[in-house]
């Protein structure tokens, strides 16, 4: 896709940043019709000095997991993990979750949050009071996962129910880092984010970035030791609308990089519906408006930033917003990008 850069606001875009909360810097980028637009209002922290740009990192909470899934089915096109098979093949037995179904969750049931695993891992609460305000996932380290998911019961067998899981995605990435021989983020830049070149994305926290904030408040950088492939990474919104690109029309990766096209269009492609659901892609939402056309998105919060990407196809629509302020609970700034997403991809051509 061709893409020119246009560094001026546009009424769409304003409107976007308009619903972001009060003295949020945000930094929103679209790709519609062959040309982008970004609109860029704030700075990198409350002394002032530095604008916020397409480049500053912002940290994408859930985002990550769109990540995540696509190093999944890099895995699965390389052949070093299959699609279908079950915990039982990955982790000890004394690990299973509880329950005649638990044994028999799935990989791409992790990734498509119909593992039946709850949103968060039993224990974690416990050790999220403290630092609850500021990173509620610090005290929960890596080596507490296997043990949280022998104490997990699933009644209910995989694939019958949409039940968004951060443990899941997030004992996605362990298992994933595992095979691998790694760290996740380690592996996720040599396999997926260095072959796309995605220079401002990194899993580490000590790197330059926006500093957020919540009701006003600084807040340090996320960390999430024990489930980094649920939230971990951090962005640009240059690097993002470069995703996105590369998920509307995947690049002509041959040699060892040929798996990475393979998975940039595997994760896009709709899963078996879960009973009463929508259709699912690998940790995507998918809808399919009116106009038949399919959107694709997904939304991410830490507690100082809100992120929201999302694309279409055909037509080729790419939405980036990044804002360094944790969403209200209306969620009007990641609704708002939302709106610009489907409404551009509505927007007749020519």
């Amino acid at each position: 896709m061709t893409s020119d850069r246009v560094q001026a606001p546009d009424a769409l875009l304003e409107r976007v940043a308009a619903a972001a909360p009060r003295r949020a810097a945000t930094v929103i980028a679209v790709s519609a019709g062959g040309a982008t637009t970004t609109f860029c209002q704030g700075f990198t922290d409350r002394s002032r000095r530095e604008p916020v740009t397409d480049q500053t990192r912002f940290e994408l909470g859930s985002v990550t997991k769109t990540f995540t899934a696509l190093l999944f089915a890099d895995m699965v096109a390389r052949g070093t993990v299959s699609a279908d098979e079950p915990l039982s093949a990955r982790v000890p037995r004394w690990a299973l979750p509880r329950g005649p179904a638990g044994a028999d969750i799935t990989l791409e049931q992790l990734a498509t949050h119909t593992s039946g695993l709850p949103r968060l891992p039993p224990g974690l609460l416990r050790t999220a009071v403290p630092s609850w305000t500021t990173n509620p996932y610090r005290g929960y380290p890596p080596g507490r996962l296997l043990e949280s998911l022998a104490r997990t019961r699933v009644d209910r067998a995989p694939g019958i129910r949409v039940r968004y899981s951060n443990f899941g995605v997030g004992l996605l990435g362990h298992l994933l880092a595992e095979q691998g021989g790694t760290e996740y983020g380690a592996l996720l830049n040599d396999r997926v984010l260095g072959p796309l070149g995605m220079l401002d994305t990194t899993a580490d926290p000590g790197e330059p970035q926006a500093t957020g904030h919540w009701h006003g408040r600084p807040r340090p950088p996320f960390v999430i030791p024990g489930l980094p492939g649920a939230g971990v990474l951090r962005s640009s919104a240059r690097d993002l609308l470069h995703y996105l690109h590369a998920l509307i029309s995947p690049p002509d990766h041959t040699g060892p990089q040929a798996p990475l096209r393979t998975a940039l269009r595997e994760v896009a492609l709709p899963r078996p519906r879960a009973q009463g659901g929508p259709a699912l892609a690998l940790a995507w939402s998918r809808h399919e408006l009116p106009g038949g056309q399919v959107v694709l998105s997904h939304s991410g919060a830490t507690r100082g930033f809100s992120t929201f990407i999302g694309f279409s196809q055909d037509p080729a629509v790419a939405v980036v917003a990044l804002a360094n302020v944790m969403p209200n609970l209306r969620l009007r700034y990641i609704n708002a990008a939302n709106e610009l997403l489907w409404t551009l991809v509505r927007r007749p051509s020519g």
